[in-house]
């Protein structure tokens, strides 16, 4: 069964989440507020595929926090924020901690199904490769990308990547000196039925310069090309 953790404290927009979420086929775990939701992964001994989080909670830990706390204890997990549409700079926040994607409210049953099944399969992907022993490398010059163990290597030293920072980052490596736009980046890693903006792609280019880049604010990798997207250089 798929396994997701809905954390919302509005009770109402959180039945409204997992009846839709069970009726697509997800075995959805509630929790009211950050606290509670921390505890249920744990106690499922993080076995979930999925967390949807509200960023507005009250008490020790908002939808940010758990964001933050779970992927420290986990990099596949995918993760979605819901948002309002005045929290912009929350939604960024949320990206830079390792969020997958975000959804404003109000918003309709086919786009958070449609959002979450397209997480779901970056982590199905992950955790096939992982179980078939999937061993293939891609090279570019000082790197090498672990297809299996979903990890950068630079030097011989492993960056951890999120499941949207690898797909990113596969699709550079197969792509190696090519200009690529937003849109196409987009879709490769989003999904073509993708609802979401654009934007998205510059917030998790700039966390991955901070990973890879020896000087983030002048890239020599991931390098843009104004007016289109971005290009991977070696």
């Amino acid at each position: 069964m798929k396994k997701i953790l809905v954390c919302e404290d509005e009770q109402v927009i959180r039945e409204f989440i997992v009846i839709n979420l069970n009726r697509a086929g997800y075995e959805a775990y509630e929790a009211e507020n950050g606290e509670q939701a921390l505890e249920i992964y744990e106690r499922e001994d993080g076995g979930f595929d999925i967390a949807v989080l509200d960023i507005m909670m009250p008490g020790k830990y908002d939808g940010l926090a758990v964001c933050k706390e779970l992927r420290k204890r986990s990099g596949t997990i995918g993760i979605i924020l819901l948002t309002a549409k005045t929290q912009e700079m929350d939604k960024v926040s949320g990206l830079m901690m390792g969020a997958d994607d975000y959804i404003t409210k109000p918003f309709s049953p086919s786009e958070l199904v449609a959002r979450v099944d397209a997480i779901y399969r970056r982590v199905a992907l992950a955790e096939m490769r992982s179980e078939n022993n999937f061993k293939e490398e891609i090279h570019s010059g000082e790197f090498s990308l672990n297809l299996r163990n979903r990890f950068l290597l630079k030097r011989g030293q492993p960056i951890e990547l999120t499941q949207v920072e690898f797909q990113i980052m596969e699709y550079f490596f197969s792509n190696p000196a090519t200009a690529l736009d937003r849109t196409n980046i987009l879709k490769h890693v989003w999904g073509e039925s993708y609802f979401g903006e654009e934007k998205i792609v510059d917030v998790n280019i700039r966390r991955l310069r901070m990973k890879i880049e020896d000087e983030p604010s002048n890239p020599k990798h991931i390098v843009t090309v104004w007016g289109l997207g971005y290009k991977w250089e070696t």
